[in-house]
């Protein structure tokens, strides 16, 4: 990060709502193609794209060196079914019926890959159709389970990932996933985990996305408040189901080609088809642009949570401690973790900014390394967000009545060492 992003950053979340969306629609619903490789910078996509909270396409001259892209596709541009068996054939993976709606989502299940391809190649020779209904691969954590194959290289736009960083750290979770389906298959109305960025990379094939920018999506619920499953349905249309339908704006629409990358915006709701055989490679993310999105829905998710339950709140003499578990259960993280979430993150910079970065340290991919590539002001910026959102968490009320004692460092000696940092490194 550069001086003059630095100073912009900086002014934007001086003078704008932290936790704002970039709730409005592009003009003419305009998605700019980034095509210039060589004179495309971190600061430019920063500057341009992830403090407005607006999507991009980067064209696929920035994939062209990805080994799925070498060894993943025939000379046609199809899926290469016998390279991906050789190297991934007795993994299991998840797969969804497209065809099936259930509790307003894609029933899953867990296939032997083989089994999956065996399925795609009989669904193409069938004309696209199967008894088994349209099923597409999704979520797998492939660079997970398969570390030294070569697949891709996360774009340094991407580089700042929080989400990634927190749980490769304690080694839980990830979200790095590879989708992979035949032509018809699709992915519902939905708006990304913990309203995070999301990256899409087409390997091969084509998407059509429909994109709503945040804020959209209150006019798309029905008379009961739910969002709906398939945004195209004819029964949005009916009034008396979906009374606010018709102040809806159009989406933003965009054809994915192959080896292209779309960017997607945090918080913007989106349904995704697969206009052919296509496999893509997708990343969820959170950084210090949009950390204060994520805190927000964190508290609008246990809000939801604590009206549910509203009833037991008097006899229950752990009522709070149970919400937090119920929210954990739906949305993968409590309050008590987001403060081990932003202590992680501030930590990991702290230590760059305090100590640097030792050569061996700098040859690996770590998250330290990330850090450093990006920049000290970079740093810097992280902790002024995180210290932004840790004070609002620890202000919150509902925060307060947990026990935090567990808690290492306790929250206010960790907004001390961070305002500390932050003073030092900007002297």
């Amino acid at each position: 990060m550069d001086r003059a992003t630095f100073a912009c950053s900086t002014a934007f979340y001086r003078d704008h709502n932290s936790s704002s969306q970039g709730a409005f629609c592009l003009p003419g619903g305009h998605v700019d193609f980034i095509d210039k490789v060589d004179s495309f910078t971190y600061s430019d996509f920063f500057r341009d794209y992830l403090i407005p909270n607006h999507p991009c396409i980067f064209s696929a001259k920035f994939t062209e060196d990805w080994g799925s892209r070498r060894n993943w596709v025939t000379w046609d541009g199809k899926p290469d079914f016998d390279y991906l068996l050789q190297k991934f054939g007795e993994a299991v993976v998840p797969v969804a019926n497209c065809d099936v709606k259930e509790y307003n989502s894609n029933p899953k299940e867990q296939l032997p890959f083989k089994e999956y391809i065996k399925y795609w190649k009989e669904y193409i020779r069938n004309g696209y159709r199967s008894s088994r209904g349209c099923l597409y691969l999704k979520d797998w954590h492939l660079s997970r389970a398969f570390p030294e194959q070569d697949v891709y290289t996360t774009p340094v736009y991407f580089s700042s990932d929080w989400l990634n960083e927190y749980w490769d750290a304690i080694a839980v979770d990830d979200y790095r996933f590879v989708y992979m389906g035949p032509k018809g298959s699709w992915t519902p109305f939905h708006a990304d985990v913990f309203r995070s960025y999301s990256w899409s990379a087409n390997i091969c094939g084509r998407k059509k996305w429909l994109l709503y920018p945040a804020g959209q999506e209150e006019y798309l619920k029905d008379c009961h408040g739910n969002l709906p499953f398939d945004v195209t349905a004819p029964t949005l249309r009916d009034k008396s189901v979906y009374p606010r339908y018709n102040q809806s704006q159009p989406p933003v629409e965009i054809v994915q080609e192959a080896g292209e990358i779309v960017f997607i915006p945090s918080g913007w709701h989106h349904q995704v088809y697969n206009l052919e055989d296509t496999i893509s490679i997708n990343h969820n993310w959170v950084n210090g642009c949009n950390v204060a999105i994520m805190w927000c829905f964190l508290q609008d998710e246990l809000a939801a949570v604590q009206r549910e339950i509203n009833e037991w709140k008097d006899p229950m003499d752990d009522w709070h401690l149970q919400c937090q578990l119920i929210m954990k259960s739906c949305t993968g993280i409590d309050y008590k973790e987001f403060y081990n979430f932003l202590k992680v993150i501030a930590e990991n910079r702290i230590s760059v900014l305090e100590k640097g970065l030792d050569d061996e340290a700098s040859a690996k991919n770590t998250p330290k390394a990330a850090i450093s590539t990006l920049g000290m002001l970079h740093a810097v910026f992280d902790l002024k967000r995180t210290v932004k959102v840790l004070t609002s968490l620890s202000a919150n009320e509902d925060f307060k009545k947990l026990d935090l004692t567990s808690l290492s460092p306790p929250p206010e000696a960790l907004l001390h060492h961070l305002k500390a940092a932050i003073d030092t490194a900007l002297l």
